[in-house]
């Protein structure tokens, strides 16, 4: 699952007509190096949670057949393509009409959820595999799943004068160098009273009695109805754990890590990476 259904307001006015998730990093659109990840661990069916003027997401994953045609013709190579086009019925949406929430986005999903356990995948968290052939967070989670079952976050330890800007686990037992229990959790709570600096970042994979939780609507921090409420109050009647994640994670909800993010990913690329050196060198020494 993906929600999708914000507006974007930080990157105005490049999101007016353009939805956030579609900003490229280099030249992938942010939704896309999710999507990617989902597939790299086996997850075959997509849950898109839009909102209006958010159509041109799921176009995106869509047949383009008068570029693919035209490109063809001229002898273009159409593999740069491949990971934009879905399997017919595999992409499902779904409308959050009203922003109430991250809780809320997850809740609107409840139908085609139905019994199953599900992942969520936040688009803005974009996490990269660690340098030399690692493997990305959602597949790393996935092989955690297979172990203990559950409910299972992604998380990451950040400076403690940071804890109030994310949700924050209450850790218990270490099972592993990346796996904890988790036996609370806050969300975005004062610097004085965060139980840990492991931050939740991004990634989830649920059972379905979340939404009956979800159900009751209550909203937390923000005035929103928070995910991370609706997550705690599961905290002792199923296994919940939190798996550390082997990789960097660039917060591309802020303008600085949507740059950041740019530049770190172009200085890897083979064919451009000695060229962004060179000119972040020059302009760094203007």
């Amino acid at each position: 699952m993906f929600p999708v259904a914000g507006l974007g307001t930080r990157f105005l006015p490049a999101t007016k007509a353009i939805p956030k998730e579609l900003l490229p990093i280099v030249d992938r659109p942010l939704i896309q190096y999710a999507v990617d990840e989902a597939r790299e661990a086996g997850i075959e069916q997509i849950i898109f949670v839009t909102g209006r003027g958010k159509t041109a997401i799921v176009e995106h994953f869509d047949m383009a057949f008068e570029l693919e045609t035209t490109m063809d013709e001229r002898g273009k190579d159409l593999s740069v393509l491949d990971p934009t086009r879905a399997t017919p019925g595999d992409i499902i949406t779904v409308r959050q009409q009203v922003p109430l929430g991250l809780g809320h986005a997850i809740w609107c999903a409840r139908a085609i959820v139905g019994d199953e356990p599900f992942a969520i995948l936040l688009p803005d968290e974009l996490m990269v595999a660690a340098k030399g052939g690692g493997t990305g967070c959602m597949k790393q989670m996935v092989e955690a799943y297979d172990k203990v079952g559950g409910n299972l976050i992604s998380v990451l330890e950040v400076p403690q004068d940071e804890v109030s800007s994310y949700g924050v686990i209450a850790p218990g037992a270490e099972l592993s160098d990346t796996l904890t229990e988790v036996t609370g959790l806050v969300e975005k709570p004062p610097v004085d009273e965060a139980p840990s600096n492991k931050i939740i970042s991004g990634r989830y994979i649920l059972q379905p009695e979340v939404m009956r939780v979800l159900e009751d609507q209550e909203k937390g921090a923000g005035g929103e109805i928070q995910l991370t409420d609706a997550m705690a109050k599961m905290i002792g009647n199923q296994p919940f754990h939190a798996a550390t994640f082997a990789g960097r994670r660039f917060d591309c909800g802020s303008k600085t890590g949507f740059v950041e993010a740019t530049l770190a990913l172009a200085l890897e690329r083979e064919d451009m990476g000695a060229e962004v050196r060179a000119m972040a060198q020059r302009l760094l020494a203007e």
